[in-house]
């Protein structure tokens, strides 16, 4: 038996790609697989930022909290709670993160060294183990500024103050980063 080809048709073509087309397709996949790389290695970097504003938040809510609290217990007079500059107990200026000295205020002249720590569970996954990650929190500052609140005539609120903790720090991928909170201290408890 003989095959015969139908008029008007030529030859079958093979179905498949050609060499350019595969070509094409490696250069597109390898600019996908460059670019997941690249969203890879920022996607890493902004966990490490996190992490450190995280820290920066929460470092800033516990001097508030400090504030507020020497002011409920009274261990601090409404008169005290200044800045060392208008004759209060809270240093001027950004001051190393440390730990609260004997009085237990963040942000006193009895603060003391080393600088405040984050503890993190070690490698068995338990916190309060002996391997136990310390990591020191040298690189933050701290700065409580209390200001004055004016009245609307001008006037100084004697019974309202503003209490802004600004927390500082450096980090490789994002430079030098802020973090501020601020909120208001009456003298009524």
């Amino acid at each position: 038996m003989e095959l015969r080809r139908r008029p008007g048709k030529r030859g079958a073509r093979q179905a498949g790609f050609s060499l350019l087309e595969v070509m094409i397709a490696i250069v597109v996949l390898a600019v996908g697989i460059v670019s997941l790389l690249g969203l890879f290695t920022v996607a890493v970097g902004n966990m490490q930022v996190a992490q450190e504003d995280l820290i920066a938040r929460q470092k800033a809510a516990q001097a508030l909290e400090s504030v507020f609290a020497a002011r409920d217990t009274a261990q601090l007079t409404y008169a005290q709670i200044q800045n060392v500059a208008n004759g209060g107990v809270f240093l001027n200026g950004p001051q190393p993160l440390l730990q609260p000295g004997p009085d237990g205020i963040i942000g006193t002249a009895d603060d003391v060294g080393p600088p405040d720590q984050l503890i993190l569970p070690g490698p068995d996954g338990l916190l309060g183990t002996g391997d136990d990650v310390i990591v020191p929190l040298s690189g933050f500052t701290r700065q409580i500024d209390i200001t004055q609140v004016f009245l609307p005539s001008g006037a100084v609120d004697p019974s309202l103050r503003q209490i802004t903790v600004t927390i500082s720090y450096a980090t490789p991928q994002r430079g030098f980063r802020t973090y501020q909170v601020a909120s208001y201290i009456s003298s009524y408890r």
